[in-house]
């Protein structure tokens, strides 16, 4: 009995001891998870009752805006990055080769920046309708009937065109690894063209289309600048309307609790529809695809199908916005642009190393010492990448500032100094943010390098004396160098192109290239927005070409 009592209270205690590997990952957990823990904390305490009003007035129209937008958006984007995809992959057509790639361009077009060259092109001043005034000789608008630009449809649009690329991406990896075998017996069957695509192709990929449009419907309901340029009110928009207009963060957090309710539902979705797709290859070595040669007529369309989303995507955005550039080249001189800059490139590269680092060191502990809690937290931790940025600034933001003037009234009232806001006051907050939204990236990354590395080269390490900090340093992280490296790239440009959350955190007077962008586009001004914007998609082709390498 006395046994059995002690093997019961050393159980108890090896759930209750932590050594300081595994605190430090509870921490950091802790950390990444505070923004979500925050926001439902202040929905359930409102300091009124806002919610009864907000259903009378304007959440009906945020949330018919957001849901519209959203499966518009995801099926839209479904249908071409599927489309894309299978002909790039099955057939060979002109310049096919130059497509397979070139289809990845859109992404480095945030789509704010989209949404303003498209306006600038389609305006009533814009060189469309003055050309068409011109040619048939109209004097004003009331001379012809020309739609609406700043609208929803032309948001879809927007956000479709900028968006495909993660389903194409998706699509394009299922189709090929499943190699020409499956697709030869088809063919042996009796299937057609059409008929492969429909029958075998779509369900071998249907998990990863519907991976795609889940990410793409994700993005989405976190998107600001385009809907906000557009004047659609959606939820995001509604957290700015309710918090900073309204001064009500309660309301704001409800909201914020409604989208990750559309959040979780999107993510179970997601792994829904994968449950009961398993497919295998039976052969070691798969069989390349033999792609068929198209003949003109088939090719002509395999090239319209392929080439359009390319140039509404990214050829044309960048040639509007370089155009306005060309023409203001001082404005390449101008001080805010040049300290816009170096904010960016100082905020997201500190990011880009904290959520690296931070998630080596969460992962690496996990591994390490296998501890019940930490592992059981990991998973959330990927939250914040699904969470939109302006969820995740209500949810620093209100206890980070609780905290600050706390701290700033005791210390004050102790030492008669005011130390002022010493963590909401400067780029802190900005950059904690950056490393919750993104922290899913380096931790993917991170955790795919260790499962890559033997256990027996750390387990050698230790056996010659090293020791577990050693041993990280010296042996595993020398080895996950190119991971590290392509997380750290990735995370960097996804927090210079972050726009919700910097729009709603950065301190005062306090300008990256995505507001400063943002503001100027407001002002009507795309002279000046162009050469900012410019500038964060050619960071962003970076990525791009990242991206290209690794799928070789």
């Amino acid at each position: 009995m006395s046994d059995h009592f002690s093997q019961v209270s050393a159980r108890g205690a090896s759930l209750i001891r932590f050594d300081r590997w595994s605190l430090l990952a509870i921490a950091i957990a802790a950390v990444v998870l505070l923004p979500i823990v925050s926001v439902g904390v202040i929905a359930l305490s409102p300091d009124d009752p806002i919610w009864a009003h907000l259903w009378a007035t304007t959440l009906p129209r945020y949330l018919t805006n957001t849901f519209v937008l959203m499966l518009s958006v995801g099926i839209a984007t479904g249908l071409i990055g599927a489309a894309t995809a299978w002909c790039v992959t099955m057939f060979r057509f002109p310049f096919s080769r130059v497509l397979e790639w070139a289809l990845l361009l859109p992404l480095a077009v945030p789509a704010y920046v989209s949404a303003y060259a498209l306006v600038d092109f389609l305006e009533y001043a814009g060189p469309l309708q003055t050309g068409l005034r011109s040619l048939f000789g109209w004097e004003n608008a009331q001379d012809y009937n020309f739609p609406e630009i700043r609208s929803r449809g032309a948001a879809i649009l927007v956000l479709t065109f900028s968006l495909f690329p993660y389903v194409y991406l998706l699509a394009r990896a299922a189709f090929r690894e499943r190699g020409g075998r499956v697709f030869e017996s088809a063919q042996t069957l009796g299937a057609n063209g059409w008929r492969r695509f429909w029958s075998v192709g779509l369900p071998l990929a249907r998990p990863a289309i519907f991976a795609g449009m889940a990410i793409v419907m994700m993005e989405t309901i976190n998107d600001f600048g385009t809907v906000d340029y557009f004047a659609v009110q959606t939820l995001t928009t509604g957290i700015f309307s309710i918090w900073l207009e309204g001064g009500n963060a309660a309301g704001a957090a409800q909201i914020s609790m409604m989208m990750l309710a559309v959040i979780v539902c999107l993510v179970f979705w997601e792994k829904h529809s994968r449950r009961n797709n398993r497919f295998f290859e039976t052969a070691r070595q798969p069989r390349p695809i033999a792609k068929k040669h198209l003949r003109r007529g088939a090719a002509i369309g395999a090239l319209t199908i392929c080439g359009l989303p390319v140039v509404f995507g990214f050829v044309f955005p960048v040639a509007v916005l370089g155009q306005h550039a060309v023409s203001n080249l001082e404005t390449l001189q101008d001080p805010q642009l040049i300290r816009a800059f170096v904010n960016s490139i100082t905020v997201s590269g500190m990011a880009a190393v904290a959520t690296v680092v931070l998630a080596v060191l969460m992962v690496y502990g996990v591994r390490l010492k296998g501890r019940r809690l930490p592992q059981f937290l990991l998973p959330f931790t990927t939250i914040g990448y699904a969470t939109p940025g302006a969820v995740l600034a209500l949810g620093l933001l209100v206890p980070l500032a609780t905290f600050d003037n706390f701290f700033a009234d005791s210390f004050l009232a102790l030492t008669g100094f005011d130390t002022g806001l010493l963590i909401t006051g400067g780029i802190g907050v900005l950059v904690l943010a950056y490393v919750v939204r993104f922290f899913a990236i380096g931790q993917g990354a991170v955790d795919a390098a260790l499962g890559r590395i033997s256990p027996s080269l750390p387990a050698a390490s230790r056996s010659l004396g090293q020791s577990a900090t050693g041993t990280l340093r010296k042996v595993i992280a020398p080895l996950m160098t190119p991971t590290i490296g392509a997380a750290l790239l990735l995370i960097f440009v996804d927090a210079i192109k972050e726009l919700p959350a910097t729009l709603l955190l950065r301190p005062f007077n306090f300008e990256t290239l995505a507001t400063r962008v943002h503001q100027q586009a407001s002002l009507e001004n795309l002279g000046d927005a162009a050469p900012g914007a410019l500038m964060i998609t050619l960071v962003s082709l970076l990525a791009i070409l990242l991206l290209a390498k690794n799928q070789k």
